[in-house]
């Protein structure tokens, strides 16, 4: 499924979206949905290695430029300069999908301050210094649409307290401001991903994945399209009247409950461990130092 197949081709002309993240797993598939309908797209990350040649391909793929921005979201002035770089390359900013961020599996008393600090200068205030820029710098005068990226963490988030935290702290920033900045034209809402097949599966074993299977009622994983599909719809004029809301893409694993049993269905590929994405354009990698 691609956004071709739901939504017009030339859905997103003439907008300008910033996508942090916007090289890798569920940030790439909001990129490329965003191309598809036209939009002109820039992508940030530190990670300069992966994000150049996601942009190269990109703009291979979809006869575009996309262009990417070195950017630690944890840093103000690099995130002033992210916005500065976009506006004087098209003199706006129409969109704004804070999908950057990163944490590990630890339990509570495993985390070290300086990990937890890691996870909460990424997670929470990245999310702000993105939002509080491009407010200052655009949108507050101009109107625009903001999608936050965030996680599961409605029953807590245990083995993942950081971020569990920081995602929360996401979710209610998102309503506050989406009251705040309503008289600006500016709609925020959080998208939060369930159980999706994306680069971030390297970091669980096949037990984990396997027990993750067995608490999804629909009893399949879902894939990064899903969520940018829903990203999409946020954006487009169909989400002209939703701000302040956290949408969940997760197969109703959040609100399921042992009081009602589903039982595992029969054994077939349908329903296996999806594999993993492959590397995308491995024409335009770039070796890693070291």
């Amino acid at each position: 499924m691609n956004l071709s197949s739901v939504f017009k081709e030339d859905l997103f002309r003439d907008k300008v979206a910033i996508v942090t993240g916007g090289g890798t797993g569920i940030g790439l598939a909001i990129t490329e949905e965003l191309l598809r309908g036209g939009a002109k797209v820039v992508i940030s990350s530190r990670n300069m290695n992966r994000l150049i040649p996601a942009a190269k391909g990109l703009s291979r793929d979809y006869n575009t430029e996309v262009i990417p921005v070195s950017c630690n979201i944890r840093e103000l002035e690099q995130v002033e300069s992210l916005y500065d770089h976009v506006l004087d390359q098209f003199g706006k900013v129409d969109f704004l999908v804070n999908n950057g961020g990163g944490q590990f599996l630890a339990p509570a008393k495993h985390i070290s301050e300086k990990g937890w600090k890691s996870v909460i200068d990424t997670n929470l205030n990245g999310t702000w210094n993105m939002c509080i820029t491009g407010a200052k710098k655009w949108m507050l005068k101009n109107g625009g649409r903001i999608v936050n990226i965030i996680a599961h963490m409605w029953n807590g988030y245990p083995n993942m307290a950081h971020t569990g935290a920081a995602r929360a702290g996401v979710a209610n920033l998102t309503k506050s401001l989406a009251v705040e900045w309503s008289q600006s034209d500016i709609l925020i809402n959080c998208v939060a991903p369930g159980g999706i097949v994306s680069t971030g599966f390297h970091n669980y074993t096949p037990e984990q994945l396997d027990f993750f299977w067995r608490q999804l009622p629909l009893k399949r994983y879902g894939r990064s399209e899903d969520v940018a599909l829903a990203v999409a719809y946020l954006l487009s004029p169909a989400g002209n009247y939703i701000t302040g809301e956290s949408i969940r893409v997760d197969g109703a694993a959040s609100i399921w409950g042992s009081i009602c049993p589903i039982p595992d269905p029969e054994k077939s590929p349908e329903f296996d461990i999806p594999p993993l994405p492959e590397q995308r354009w491995p024409e335009f990698a770039i070796e890693e130092d070291g």
